[in-house]
């Protein structure tokens, strides 16, 4: 260029940031730049993607207003900022070599489905990645679960140990190619490699071959076998959905009781027949994400492809997702394909509890008493990440498990925070790291009760200190003294303040936090669930709190029943009944389905520990009331996994004939002085024993279980209606957030958030984390940081000081 060039044109340095790698954002930035006749150069940093500029003034100002608003379709923009540079008289555009940076780092994207364009290429014969099992391009594919360092860079992905071939390498550095600067790329001659491994034989080689892998390990699903997957962020067991004993034979190998398998299918068009859906849930169904959507059944099922019995009894659910990997295609079949199953079952490759497993070593181990073959490949996971479950209630996404597809987006944060990491709870454990106004939960990691969970939740935690580059200065946890997350935080502080927050103070603050409220302004909090520690050493659960991120007062609750052996009840309903019964002033009538599931023993020693108040826990959980009247009304008196009962009674209120049956007296009363177990008692308390005798009235009146479970469900949210009702009179709280894992269930919270809007209330439901206690470090990072962060002590705003 010229000096008369130079003196007409500038040139500027343009830092973005947010999820910029990997998504075919250098691309994007490189075609922006040619057609605008700009040169310089873009660069992957450990800060984001840096573009340099040069050209005319119109042109670099376009190029910074465009590069942002015209991303590609993974990328999430969090800022564009740009500086000048004098000209330098530079031509021609390129891509630099990725360059490491220091202080913050940029964003990883999550997994995404397979895209539309790489799906044709592998359905053609013509074409070089015919059946290619790990097709992918910069607009799909692995990102997250192949990640081990940053920038993101072949050289920091598992793809590292996989040198591309000439034709990929071409391709790679093509820029008017769809995979140009895709870090995964592979075909047959370079990618990883696909085995199937059985008891007596091994298959390998490259997919599309006489007697291939994915060719054998299909035929062995369809002749009834388990097979063991390797997915994109661990194993799967899959088998025959429509196999009844294959599915029993799986759901036995599992241990898994009666918890509902999700199906695996090619297209929406294969579940329409079997399941209501909506263009929201069809939307989840066949976007990017592909998480497991929970579909309401119909009645009737119409002609096809259908699930045995055993894949989800007693859910009024299926729990559906498309197939999102290349190798789920092909496990389906492609056209022309030999016949096989249209459905898979497709779980976790664990035990119950577990962490999904991950290696090919660790698998022929930990599964091999689970699966009959193994469909494996040699590329790594480094970052175990379990499917997403969802549903849609109300026309809104509702997580219930957020994981793959999500998991690491970032959560925007209504208020700064100082650098901290919240450990979550022990059920459905996922960690929380923030700093500034940012948050990144991580994926969901299980269940904390043993030491395989302990250790992948500490490499959970490290992923997201590695890819965020936030060192927490204070950690948080949750004030039970048993749990196994908070053992872990007082272990590792290393002289960090720890901070524990009360469990359903974590529920309300996370739900004000996802809703961008500041906290300038207390909300009514209606924290529903099954088990948190209370500040009065009871076991809380069903609550309504006025809360704002400082602190809260305890406005109402559930009067306290006794539940007996603790959490040992949790999987006896039946016990629970009898407990609540006993607290109300109701006899055990022998007649009573709860009753009658008891042996005369159990009786006997049930009634001798309430009496004496022998390893009785009192409680004010919603949970254990649902699990209460499911047991009365015959729906569930033995749970096998966690919420069954409640799950189960759901269902029954789903399928009650009667468009308005009708709901129980719930009332709402000042607290007595004998209403006891300990000092603080607030000041009003919902009774159920009005409740309860009205249900067994209607069980000694012939009253269908299912207009019981309807009735009950009406009259829960004529509580939560009356009680908000109460709070707004006397406190003038104009906003209500319905939070805890018992918002998960769609007919109560559809009935509450339809009558508070009525009353005119501001309803917060969860649309980014789950409202169970897999989005309980979100509220516990912004309670503890704010605390941390103003160490001069303010009187909340709600009046009363913090717990």
């Amino acid at each position: 260029m010229s000096e008369a060039d130079l003196s007409g044109a500038e040139r500027s340095r343009v830092l973005v940031r947010g999820v910029v790698q990997g998504v075919g954002f250098r691309p994007h930035v490189y075609a922006l730049a040619g057609r605008l006749g700009l040169s310089g150069h873009v660069t992957n940093t450990g800060e984001g993607v840096v573009a340099e500029v040069e050209g005319a003034g119109e042109a670099v100002a376009a190029f910074r207003e465009r590069i942002g608003a015209e991303a590609p379709p993974l990328a999430v923009v969090e800022s564009v900022s740009h500086r000048p540079l004098p000209p330098s008289g530079g031509s021609g555009f390129r891509i630099l070599a990725s360059r490491p940076a220091a202080g913050r780092r940029t964003l990883v994207a999550p997994d995404t489905a397979t895209c539309d364009a790489c799906l044709r290429e592998m359905t053609d014969p013509a074409d070089r990645r015919h059946r290619h099992p790990f097709i992918t391009c910069t607009d799909c594919g692995p990102r997250f679960t192949i990640v081990t360092g940053l920038p993101y860079d072949r050289a920091n992905t598992t793809m590292a140990r996989f040198p591309m071939c000439d034709r990929c390498a071409r391709e790679y550095r093509d820029p008017g190619d769809r995979r140009f600067h895709a870090q995964p790329v592979a075909c047959h001659d370079c990618g990883p490699r696909i085995r199937l491994l059985g008891p007596a034989t091994a298959v390998s080689g490259p997919a599309g071959l006489p007697g291939e892998p994915v060719a054998a390990a299909r035929r062995l699903l369809a002749e009834g076998a388990v097979v063991a997957v390797k997915g994109l962020g661990g194993y799967h067991l899959a088998c025959d959905a429509s196999d009844e004993q294959a599915v029993a034979l799986l759901r036995r190998r599992k241990a898994r009781g009666d918890k509902p398998f999700a199906l695996l299918a090619r297209d929406v068009s294969d579940i329409e027949h079997l399941a209501h859906v909506d263009p929201v849930e069809r939307a989840l169904l066949t976007g990017n994400r592909r998480p497991i959507v929970l579909l309401r059944r119909r009645t009737t099922a119409a002609a096809g492809p259908a699930p045995a019995p055993s894949v989800a009894p007693g859910s009024p659910d299926l729990g559906v997702l498309l197939a999102y990997t290349p190798l789920h295609h092909l496990l389906l079949g492609l056209p022309g394909d030999p016949p096989g199953p249209r459905l898979l079952v497709l779980t976790s490759g664990n035990l119950g509890g577990e962490p999904i497993v991950t290696g090919e070593e660790e698998a022929l181990e930990r599964l091999a008493h689970l699966a009959d073959a193994f469909l494996t490949h040699d590329r790594p996971i480094h970052v175990p990440c379990e499917d997403s479950v969802v549903r849609v209630c109300g026309g809104e996404e509702l997580p219930v498990r957020r994981s793959r597809g999500y998991a690491p987006l970032p959560l925007t944060l209504p208020v700064p925070v100082r650098p901290a990491l919240a450990v979550g709870g022990d059920l459905k454990n996922a960690c929380c790291l923030g700093a500034g106004r940012q948050a990144w939960l991580s994926a969901h990691v299980g269940d904390m009760d043993d030491l395989a969970t302990l250790r992948a939740f500490a490499r959970a935690e490290q992923q997201l200190e590695d890819i965020t580059g936030v060192a927490p200065e204070v950690l948080a946890a949750d004030r039970h003294p048993g749990y196994r997350s908070t053992g872990w935080a007082e272990r590792n502080a290393s002289g960090r303040p720890l901070r524990r927050v009360q469990h359903h103070h974590a529920h309300v603050a996370s739900a004000l936090a996802e809703h961008g409220l500041d906290g300038s302004a207390p909300v009514l909090g209606v924290a529903f669930d099954g088990t948190g520690y209370g500040d009065d050493g009871a076991v809380w659960g069903g609550e309504f709190l006025l809360a704002d991120y400082d602190g809260f007062t305890r406005y109402a609750h559930l009067r306290y029943a006794p539940l007996p052996g603790g959490d040992a009840a949790i999987r006896h309903p039946s016990r629970t009944a009898l407990a609540h019964l006993w607290a109300a002033g109701l006899p055990w009538d022998p007649g009573l389905p709860s009753a009658a599931a008891c042996t005369d023993t159990e009786r006997r020693v049930l009634e001798r520990q309430l009496e004496q108040n022998l390893g009785c826990v009192p409680t004010s959980s919603m949970g254990r009331l649902f699990d209460a009247v499911s047991s009365l009304a015959g729906v569930c008196q033995r749970a096998g996994y966690e919420a069954q009962a409640a799950i189960e009674l759901e269902a029954a209120a789903a399928a009650c004939p009667e468009r308005d049956p009708g709901g129980y007296d719930f009332p709402l009363r000042p607290a007595a002085a004998d209403d006891g177990f300990g000092a603080g008692v607030p000041p009003r308390l919902a009774d159920p024993g009005p409740l309860l005798a009205a249900v067994v009235e209607d069980l000694r009146a012939g009253v269908p279980r299912e207009v019981i479970a309807a009735r009950f469900h009406a009259a829960v949210a004529g509580l939560v209606r009356h009680t908000c009702a109460a709070a707004r009179e006397r406190y003038g709280v104009a906003t209500v957030a319905l939070t805890g894992g018992v918002f998960a269930n769609a007919v109560l919270s559809r009935a509450c958030a339809g009558a508070l809007r009525a009353d005119g209330f501001t309803v917060l439901r969860h649309r980014l984390v789950p409202p169970g206690d897999g989005g309980l470090a979100l509220g516990q990072l912004v309670v503890a940081a704010r605390a941390a962060a103003n160490e001069a002590h303010t009187p909340p705003l709600t009046g009363s000081a913090a717990h």
